[in-house]
């Protein structure tokens, strides 16, 4: 297979895969925040013997792998309403400290979800203009400037097919020029000054196809690879 085979057949990641994916990326005491949603799957997939310190914003440091069913602490609470675990050595802060470490630059990177990220690496992630689905910017502009990086986890496309990833965002942006890489469904890319770098594409799509989906002008990484996660049920 090569990335030019334009007859290649391809199986989008689901969303634990993309976490998981976005997960392999974090280093070794990072201390690193998770947005509401998707990011939030990211801690239970940190590399065994890795220790990554993940925030949340309503005010834990420590935050630790989704509960196993029936172990569920009322207690334990993430920033997205879901039931979190706290890691050994994790603490409970008021929410002005956890803003705290954001806006003090603290944090090594923020993992947030989005609605459209452009190729200058604009983000809108808190509205999508529909008067039936609420906005909601929590502490995304907060994060957008205060993480020492941001990273987005997304789908590639919308529920109609079309791209995400645009040559610039139609929808009200939270922060201008401050993701630096974007995980979907279907590739692992990196925003530079040059353009957007394929790093990653899922096993059996090709270059053509992955441009088709996307609005912005994609380049071929040298060191392009197969995005090949493990099984996990949708």
């Amino acid at each position: 297979m090569t990335s030019s085979d334009k007859t290649a057949t391809y199986k989008p990641l689901n969303r634990d895969q993309m976490a998981w994916r976005a997960a392999q990326d974090l280093q070794e005491g990072a201390y690193v925040n998770l947005g509401i949603g998707m990011p939030t799957r990211a801690a239970s997939y940190v590399p065994d013997g890795r220790e990554v310190i993940f925030h949340s914003e309503n005010g834990i440091l420590g935050l630790g792998p989704k509960p196993e069913p029936g172990t569920e602490d009322e207690n334990l609470i993430d920033a997205g309403k879901n039931y979190t675990t706290l890691i050994k050595g994790g603490v409970f802060m008021h929410h002005a400290d956890a803003f705290l470490m954001i806006r003090g630059k603290h944090l090594d990177v923020s993992l947030l979800g989005a609605f459209e990220v452009s190729e200058a690496g604009d983000l809108a992630n808190w509205t999508t203009e529909d008067p039936s689905f609420p906005p909601g910017v929590g502490g995304a502009m907060d994060l957008a400037v205060g993480a020492k990086e941001i990273r987005v986890i997304m789908d590639h496309t919308d529920k109609a097919g079309k791209p995400r990833i645009l040559k610039k965002c139609r929808l009200p942006l939270t922060a201008p020029g401050c993701v630096k890489r974007i995980y979907t469904n279907l590739a692992v890319i990196d925003v530079t000054e040059q353009g957007l770098f394929v790093r990653e594409m899922v096993e059996g799509m090709t270059l053509e196809q992955l441009q088709a989906l996307t609005e912005p002008k994609l380049q071929l990484a040298n060191n392009w690879q197969s995005l090949t996660p493990p099984a996990m049920a949708a």
